[in-house]
């Protein structure tokens, strides 16, 4: 076998760690070699990203399309004509007799960009849904709602990575980097080292807080409420920039009237920080030259998660920490592709190129790329949860690419029932995840390392996964999979296999919109070790930083929104008197629909747990691995206790990588915030006692 050394990135994370494939002999797939000279994360990698090939191997993978027998009900091997017929047959079958929007489209954050742009287009074209979303919108939705509102335009980082080292003092809000993206870690430890400061806020004492200058554990559900009282300090104690405040931004005199309705002993009240705390991370933070917030699903996963994050970009603005070299306010992309899966249409308010599928110029742009009449083109269709919501009863068949919501989705038992509920589900999967195991056909298709495409960092950097090895007999690719469905639903032509001519449509495509990838190729992208969004054309050198000169509204000029703390959706009672949590622990990756199959990853993390503190497990009677349920007003989960002084004492934590009876989407509240119909999955009240 050839020795050959293949570039490419990690298929986990929004980091995208640059990684070298080499083929293997034996039983092994490929192994993964250092790829240092990748600038991000300069040869690291976590454990998942090392054990990555394990999941491509015989065993793990799905190598063979299935479809349900009728007689049986159970899933048998079948060949491809069969089940692209079918799954072509029956989606076209639902649109002819209950209307196109009866046909729902589920995408994924990890999706290439050219599968993600292919999708939406499927879906408005060869299908002419409007009902298309994606789990991207259960991940960083609430930060591009805020970064769209403040700054007009949304990419989770303004600046690279490499800037948070060199900054003065960094708010890490509701992220644990040390277990989501490991390898980044190393830009915090840089920053202390170059005199920097770190400010962590989260509930938990996790291994990125140990890490801290200053550690705040506020509450679950009340970080608007510390922010609101963070800037109400920067008011009173007159720090507030007021130059910059005055020449680049409008709106200051709403968003502090807010603040200042927010004094520290009230902000105390409502998180449980002490007005010591509040007061020292103010004067840390702005006692530093330069200074970031970066936030993540923490705040973000809430029903006021926009306000929520719009209230730290306040709190940037106010102190003139934005639009500046080093300093700014930035989003921690969580999934792979989660950037680019929301700006090139499988969002279900969005064309390619991050535009609005409202604006009749927009749509006459992306009309004319594809060859299509803008008026054939659907409106808007339902958010995530509201479109999984309808399964069943609106939508009666759904298509599902990348996405494993049976486990991912909050109220995940109602979400199971309405994917058992459907006439018609096709899953098309790299593995049987459980989602797929409910499907009535399951497509097998290639991943990562089989197959060539583009990502999009959380810093905005486009990149080249490029095909490292030859997928099984069998195993097609989701662009061969939508061409052959287009194909058989009547548009033989505008639905290339090839992702690189996918990518040059796609260019075309986003020409002049917000995320503008015109200037960007696949040569480019190799030679420059990714290109920075916006990119217009070949002569641009791309956009590391943004707003340094000007922000993306019209004027110039970002926005303060007015903001204002409200309760959690679901607040605690004598019925349900403790605060559930969830995240996610180091071995696993979102539903852990490919990292469960990784034996060294499942010896890690063998399964779920609830973490609770001793006082709150000696008033439970329960000692450490005692099996510990926990209740919510949708339902009921159970896993062995892990005590810890780390987290408070009203507030239990659950990672969410598991089904059966350890999901603790069972648990979670799908209130959605009203701007970015993001789900609350991050707080929600809870009964827990000692189980059997």
């Amino acid at each position: 076998m050839a020795s050959t050394e293949t570039p490419t990135h990690c298929p986990y994370c929004a980091l995208q760690c640059g990684m070298k494939l080499r083929p293997a002999a034996g039983a092994a797939v490929a192994e993964v070699v250092e790829r240092t000279d990748f600038p991000v994360n300069r040869g690291a990698l976590c454990g998942k990203g090392r054990t990555a090939p394990a999941v491509l191997a015989a065993g793990a993978r799905l190598t063979e399309p299935l479809v349900r027998d009728a007689v049986t009900g159970k899933l048998e091997p079948a060949g491809w004509d069969e089940a692209l017929a079918l799954v072509a047959g029956r989606l076209g079958g639902t649109r002819a007799e209950h209307g196109a929007d009866a046909v729902g489209v589920f995408g994924g954050g990890g999706l290439t960009n050219e599968k993600a742009y292919t999708l939406g287009k499927f879906a408005r074209v060869a299908l002419g849904t409007s009902q298309i979303d994606y789990n991207g919108r259960f991940c960083m939705s609430s930060a591009a709602a805020a970064h769209q509102r403040a700054f007009g335009l949304d990419r989770g980082l303004p600046f690279p990575l490499e800037d948070v080292s060199r900054t003065g003092c960094v708010i890490l809000v509701g992220s644990n980097l040390a277990e989501t993206m490991p390898p980044a870690l190393r830009y915090l430890t840089e920053l202390r080292e170059n005199g920097g400061r770190l400010i962590v806020i989260d509930p938990r004492r996790t291994r990125t807080a140990e890490q801290a200058d200053l550690h705040l554990a506020p509450r679950p559900g009340t970080d608007l409420a510390l922010a609101l009282g963070m800037l109400h300090l920067v008011v009173a104690e007159g720090r507030v920039d007021e130059e910059f405040v005055r020449t680049r931004t409008s709106g200051w005199d709403g968003a502090r009237a807010g603040a200042i309705a927010h004094w520290p002993e009230l902000v105390e009240r409502l998180t449980g920080v002490p007005v010591p705390l509040l007061r020292e991370a103010v004067e840390m933070f702005c006692g530093a030259g330069e200074g970031m917030v970066l936030t993540a699903r923490g705040p973000e996963q809430q029903a006021k998660g926009t306000d929520t994050v719009g209230a730290w970009i306040n709190f940037c603005l106010a102190t003139g920490r934005a639009g500046r070299p080093l300093s700014g306010y930035g989003c921690l992309t969580g999934q792979g592709n989660g950037q680019g899966g929301r700006e090139h249409g499988q969002k279900a308010d969005q064309l390619p190129g991050y535009r609005k599928l409202t604006d009749p110029e927009a749509r006459r742009h992306v009309a004319e790329v594809w060859g299509v009449d803008p008026g054939s083109l659907p409106g808007p269709g339902r958010s995530a949860y509201e479109l999984l919501d309808a399964l069943g009863r609106d939508v009666r068949s759904l298509l599902v690419m990348g996405s494993n919501p049976v486990v991912s989705a909050p109220h995940a038992g109602h979400i199971e029932e309405r994917l058992r509920s459907l006439d018609f589900l096709v899953v098309a999967d790299v593995v049987l995840s459980e989602t797929a195991a409910l499907a009535d056909v399951v497509l097998p298709v290639t991943q990562w390392a089989e197959e060539t495409g583009t990502m999009t960092s959380l810093e905005g950097r486009v990149l080249l996964r490029r095909q490292a090895l030859t997928p099984p007999p069998g195993v097609r690719s989701d662009l061969e999979v939508l061409h052959a469905l287009a194909g058989l639903l009547g548009h033989g032509k505008g639905f290339p296999a090839d992702p690189e001519e996918v990518f040059d449509e796609l260019r075309r495509a986003s020409a002049g919109g917000p995320a503008d990838y015109a200037g960007i190729s696949y040569a480019r992208i190799v030679a420059e070790d990714g290109v920075f969004w916006p990119c217009p054309d070949e002569d641009h050198p791309g956009t590391p930083r943004l707003f340094l000169e000007r922000f993306a509204t019209d004027d110039g000029l970002a926005r303060f929104v007015p903001v204002t703390h409200r309760p959690a959706a679901e607040e605690t009672d004598a019925d349900y008197p403790v605060v559930l949590t969830t995240g996610r622990v180091v071995s696993h990756y979102q539903s852990g629909a490919q990292t469960r199959r990784v034996a060294e990853l499942n010896a890690a993390a063998p399964g779920p747990f609830v973490e609770l503190h001793p006082r709150l497990a000696e008033r439970l009677g329960v000692s450490e691995g005692d099996p510990v349920a926990v209740t919510s007003r949708r339902g009921r989960a159970e896993a062995p206790a892990r005590i810890t002084t780390g987290i408070r004492q009203d507030t239990v934590f659950m990672p969410f990588h598991w089904p059966g009876e350890g999901r603790a989407n069972t648990l979670t509240n799908p209130a959605l915030d009203p701007v970015s119909r993001m789900p609350e999955y991050k707080v929600c009240a809870v009964r827990v006692e000692a189980a059997g």
